[in-house]
C-alpha cells in the first residue's frame, strides 16, 4: 500500500475498515486465500485511483469492485480447475474463535460448503456468497453483478437449492468434531486400522488434493474398508522419506489439531514442515462421512510453521 499523504487518511481508513469484509467475500468466491489476497490488493489499487469525493458509499463501492474482480478470476480459474490433475480442493484458511460469533457465517467458509459451492456457476456462487454469507439485499447484489433484481432472485433460489441438495442436513457441533478429529488423527498416525474402521461411516468418501502427485488417488475413494487401508498405507508412504531425512534430529512425522475454515482439522507435519491438512465431516452418530485431504504443498503455506507473513490480518475475515 502506498504511503499516506495529507488528504488521504479518510480514504485509507475507509479501505482498511472494509479489508476483512473484502477478503471474506473474495475467499468464499474463489476458495483460495492466495487469490483472495491478490484480489484485495487489486481492489486497493483501483480504490487509490478513483476520485473519493464522488463515492457516496465507500463500502458498497469496494465490495462491488472486489466481487467483480473475484468473479472474473473465478471464471478464469474454473477452466484451470477442470484441467487440474486429480481432485481440486480449496486452500485451507487458518481461523480461530472469531468464527463462533455466527454459525451461518462460519458454515459459509467450511470446507464442506466451499466444496459444494464449486458445483455452482460463477455467477450463482457470487450471488450465494453475498446473500447467504453476508446478507446483502437483492437490490445490492443486482448492482454488484449488473443483473436485474428478478434475475438475482432466480440465481439465489437456484444456488440455494443446489447447495441444500448436496450439503448434509445434520451438522455436528464443534466439540464433537474436534474429539472425532483427534481420534481420527491418532488412528492414522498409529496405523490402527481397527480404530479407523470404528470411526468411519460405511459410505465414507475420501478426496485428496495432491496436485497430481505420484501415488495419490486422483478420484474419490468410497467405502470404509478402502478408505481405511488407503489412509494407513498412504500416510506411512508419505512420512517414511521425511522421517528418514529427519533421522538424526528426531523431528519425525507428527500431527496436531488446528483451526481451519471455521472448525477443527488435523495438520500432519514432517521435518517441521506441513505435509497435509485433513478435514472431516461427522454425522449424527459421530461417524466420519467425508474426508478431505489437502496435500498440495502450494496450498499449505498458510498453516503450521510455514505460515506466510501477512496472512494473520485476514484470519478474522473468514468469519466476517
Amino acid at each position: 500500500m502506498p504511503a499516506v499523504t495529507q488528504g488521504e487518511p479518510t480514504a485509507v481508513a475507509s479501505f482498511e475498515s472494509s479489508r476483512d469484509l473484502l477478503f471474506g467475500v473474495a475467499y468464499r468466491v474463489l476458495g483460495s486465500a492466495t487469490d483472495a489476497e491478490d484480489i484485495v490488493q487489486e481492489a486497493w489499487l483501483r480504490w487509490d485511483r478513483v476520485d473519493h469525493s464522488r463515492v457516496a458509499d465507500p463500502r458498497s463501492f469496494l465490495v462491488q469492485v472486489t466481487t467483480r474482480l473475484a468473479l472474473d478470476r473465478l471464471r478464469w480459474a474454473k477452466a484451470r480447475r477442470e484441467a487440474y490433475v486429480g481432485q481440486w480442493l480449496p486452500e485451507p484458511l487458518p481461523t480461530g474463535p472469531a468464527t463462533e460469533e455466527g454459525a451461518e457465517r462460519a458454515d459459509s467458509v467450511s470446507m464442506a460448503m466451499l466444496v459444494v459451492m464449486e458445483t455452482l456457476s460463477p455467477l450463482e456462487r457470487v450471488v450465494f456468497v453475498l446473500r447467504e454469507a453476508f446478507e446483502f439485499s437483492f437490490a445490492e447484489i443486482a448492482a454488484v453483478v449488473g443483473r436485474s433484481e428478478t434475475a438475482v432472485r432466480q440465481l439465489a433460489r437456484r444456488a440455494r437449492s443446489n447447495v441444500r441438495a448436496r450439503r448434509p442436513r445434520f451438522q455436528q457441533d464443534r466439540e464433537v468434531r474436534r474429539r472425532v478429529t483427534e481420534r481420527f488423527l491418532a488412528a492414522c498416525l498409529g496405523g490402527d486400522l481397527r480404530a479407523l474402521l470404528d470411526l468411519l461411516a460405511p459410505e465414507v468418501t475420501l478426496s485428496i488434493d495432491g496436485n497430481g502427485g505420484r501415488g495419490v488417488a486422483r478420484n474419490p475413494v468410497e467405502g470404509a474398508a478402502k478408505v481405511a487401508r488407503l489412509l494407513v498405507c498412504g500416510l506411512r508412504r508419505v512420512l517414511r522419506p521425511a522421517d528418514a531425512a529427519a533421522g538424526a534430529t528426531g523431528d519425525v512425522g507428527s500431527g496436531s489439531i488446528v483451526d481451519v475454515n471455521g472448525g477443527p482439522a488435523a495438520l500432519i507435519t514432517a521435518g517441521g514442515e506441513p505435509i497435509a491438512v485433513i478435514v472431516v465431516d461427522v454425522d449424527s452418530a459421530g461417524l466420519v462421512t467425508r474426508i478431505w485431504i489437502i496435500a498440495n504443498q502450494d496450498k499449505l503455506g498458510g498453516v503450521g510453521a510455514g505460515r506466510r507473513p501477512g496472512r494473520n490480518r485476514h484470519i478474522r475475515a473468514a468469519a466476517g
